[in-house]
């Protein structure tokens, strides 16, 4: 099958999307995060794992590796596929999020992230962060997984009040739940 015969240029009418990875990496007990810089368009001053968008030439593996590694200075392995993410903001596109845990022998990370403040975080003060909205219900999800649990699908939107409505999907069983107003 020739490049043509995918269809990629048939988007009328379609949901598109924009590819990104999340990253949570461990140390013992201990998780990687990192609190946005104030000035960053997308959630600053929050805690949440590392990432970002997905290039051309990568698949969302390589992509987790490379973003891993980038914001902190990381060498990391077993890494794994925990979710995946429809996330509809009310944009014309859309972003599909795949979601890793990777294990770090080492906690010698980057002082200079441009991103914002890389952290290891005590799992149990987790809870006491100003996490990104979401993490509190996903990060406890993901980070009980064991090696060979299948990945959580997720569709992530919004409500009339701006409330993160959240449908997940883990094997066969799916729980829906709405948090707070924003």
């Amino acid at each position: 099958m020739g490049a043509r015969q995918q269809g990629a240029e048939f988007t009328q009418d379609r949901w598109l999307t924009l590819p990104r990875t999340l990253s949570f990496v461990t140390n013992g007990d201990d998780v990687l995060l990192i609190k946005r810089a104030a000035h960053k368009r997308v959630f600053p001053n929050q805690y949440n794992g590392l990432g970002g968008h997905i290039e051309r030439h990568e698949d969302p593996f390589s992509s987790a590796l490379r973003e891993i590694h980038e914001e902190s200075g990381l060498q990391t392995r077993s890494l794994m596929l925990r979710s995946i993410h429809n996330i509809d903001a009310g944009a014309e596109t859309g972003i599909i999020l795949f979601v890793f845990t990777a294990i770090s022998d080492s906690r010698a990370i980057r002082e200079d992230c441009s991103e914002g403040k890389l952290e290891w975080i005590a799992r149990d003060r987790i809870p006491d962060l100003d996490l990104v909205e979401d993490l509190p219900t996903l990060l406890p999800k993901i980070l009980d997984m064991g090696a060979h649990d299948p990945p959580i699908y997720a569709h992530v939107s919004y409500d009339s009040s701006d409330s993160i409505v959240l449908r997940f999907r883990a094997g066969v069983h799916d729980f829906n739940m709405r948090l707070g107003s924003a």
